[in-house]
C-alpha cells in the first residue's frame, strides 16, 4: 500500500478559501460520512469511471485486494458525481479515507440541474488514482474484475456493497455509464 496522506496535505490548491468544493465519482457520492455545507449533483469532463485501483485498506485486504474506482482520461467523455462544498478541515479526514494512492488534483466541474442539465461551473477537488500508484490494477476482462469484486472483503465491508451501491447511486443522479453497469451485471453472475 501506498500512503499518501502526507502527500495530499502538501497539495494545497485552494490556500486561504474558506470553503472547497469536492467532486465524489465514486464511494464519496454515496457514502458522504464527513461534514459539508452543500452538495450538489454535477459532472467533470475529460474523464472516465473505471474499477481499476486495488483497494487493501477498505474493501479488500493486502491478500486479496478488492477493486475501486479511479479515473482515466478520456476526451469527450463526461463523468457524473456529486460535489460537496467542504470546509478545508475536511480534507485531513479525507486524506485519511483515500491514501490508498489517490492524490488530490484540481479540476473544473459543472454543476447540474434537475434534468442533468450543465447550469454552472466552478473549480474543485478529486482524490484521482493515477496509472503509477503501486494499488494501480489497470484493465482487466469485465469477468475477471467482478469475480474479485465479488470474492473480496474488506474493514468497510464487501467490496461488491461497493459496486452495487455507486451503480444505485449513478441511477438516482440519472447518469449513464456503461463500465458500471456492465460490470455490475458481470457481478450478478457470481
Amino acid at each position: 500500500m501506498f500512503d499518501t496522506t502526507a502527500l495530499n496535505q502538501q497539495r494545497n490548491f485552494f490556500e486561504g478559501h474558506a470553503a472547497i468544493w469536492l467532486f465524489g465519482y465514486g464511494s464519496l457520492i454515496w457514502k458522504a460520512d464527513f461534514d459539508f455545507l452543500e452538495r450538489r449533483p454535477a459532472y467533470i469532463q475529460g474523464w472516465e469511471r473505471r474499477f481499476w485501483q486495488a483497494s487493501h485498506d477498505h474493501r479488500g485486504t493486502p491478500e486479496a485486494p478488492g477493486r475501486v474506482a479511479t479515473l482515466i482520461r478520456a476526451k469527450d467523455s463526461i463523468c457524473h458525481g456529486m460535489a460537496y462544498r467542504i470546509t478545508p478541515e475536511v480534507l485531513a479526514p479525507l486524506d485519511v479515507r483515500e491514501k490508498n494512492g489517490y492524490l488530490r488534483e484540481k479540476v473544473p466541474l459543472t454543476f447540474v440541474d434537475e434534468k442533468g442539465n450543465g447550469i454552472e461551473q466552478s473549480e474543485g477537488l478529486i482524490y484521482l488514482a493515477s496509472d503509477d500508484n503501486p494499488a494501480f490494477l489497470g484493465e482487466a476482462p469485465l469477468a475477471e474484475m467482478a469475480q474479485q469484486i465479488a470474492n473480496a472483503h474488506g474493514p468497510s465491508g464487501p467490496n461488491r456493497d461497493y459496486l452495487i451501491n455507486l451503480a444505485k447511486a449513478l441511477r438516482e443522479l440519472g447518469a449513464k455509464d456503461a463500465h458500471i453497469f456492465a460490470l455490475e451485471r458481470q457481478l450478478s453472475r457470481f
